[in-house]
């Protein structure tokens, strides 16, 4: 899961700003290795099992998949989060890579400055990249929203998307991997059939009335060798992101909202979005 291709120091010229967003922003010459690695990996690992990267839902775009619940066992999606318009660059240097992208929008803010505007939507469309929504305020605490918020919240950015695109919209991400049941279960009732989680696990699995995918996060240090084994579901590398996610959710429960309070104040966070617990 990445969320924007930026130089370094020009963290905040897409999505959202603020230290805490910049820690998940990567430089493009890193995002070229990463790239570089991943399907070098990918194509290792189908000569020796006899696949084929084809299959994959970021695979080239004459052949891609439209979901990863119809690639196959093997699927491996590449996804940004939050529709910053660094998106722009980072479709362009997947291409070149022959990879497509999952691209989750925060529609509130299309058309706003660091922000994917409509016809870049639509372009990203066009070129057979899969568009999705990050919800419409990107709730920092979505897993604690009112079920009238997750509704408005999943149904007026599909609706959105939908009119911007001209055709439906059944994938969606969960802004700040802030899961619950609840969350899940208003996708499934605003009529999204993907559902896009931060927990990071393999296996795909039908829940809530859709399909949900884990997800292994990137950040600006991340390694093209770390990203390329986790892409490939490196057993070593998964689980080590596994059990430092783990962690962190156990601090995030038992801390509740100081842990964001905490990190705002260490970190800062420029975003006018609701704690997920407003109306």
């Amino acid at each position: 899961m990445y969320h924007d291709v930026v130089p370094a120091g020009a963290e905040d010229s897409s999505g959202f700003l603020g230290r805490d967003a910049a820690l998940y922003k990567i430089a493009p010459d890193m995002f070229d290795a990463h790239l570089a690695a991943i399907t070098s990996r990918l194509d290792a690992r189908d000569r020796r099992d006899g696949s084929s990267r084809s299959n994959l839902p970021c695979a080239p775009a004459a052949k891609a998949a439209e979901s990863v619940a119809a690639a196959g066992p093997h699927a491996a999606a590449i996804t940004f989060d939050d529709g910053g318009v660094s998106a722009l660059v980072a479709a362009d240097m997947l291409e070149r890579h022959g990879l497509l992208g999952h691209f989750f929008v925060t529609v509130n803010y299309l058309g706003t400055p660091a922000f994917l505007a409509e016809r870049d939507v639509r372009d990203l469309r066009k070129r057979r990249h899969t568009i999705g929504s990050h919800s419409c305020s990107h709730p920092l605490r979505m897993g604690h929203c009112l079920w009238t918020q997750l509704l408005d919240e999943w149904t007026r950015s599909r609706a959105v998307l939908a009119d911007v695109l001209g055709e439906e919209v059944t994938a969606a991400s969960v802004p700040g991997g802030d899961f619950s049941p609840a969350v899940a279960e208003a996708a499934a009732a605003a009529g999204y059939t993907e559902l896009f989680t931060s927990e990071p696990v393999l296996a795909s699995r039908d829940a809530y009335g859709l399909t949900m995918h884990g997800r292994f996060i990137i950040q600006r240090w991340t390694t093209p060798e770390t990203a390329a084994a986790l892409a490939a579901g490196d057993w070593l590398a998964c689980t080590r992101q596994r059990l430092l996610w783990n962690a962190k959710k156990v601090g995030k429960h038992l801390a509740g909202r100081r842990y964001l309070r905490l990190r705002q104040l260490i970190l800062g966070h420029g975003n006018e979005v609701r704690w997920g617990d407003q109306p």
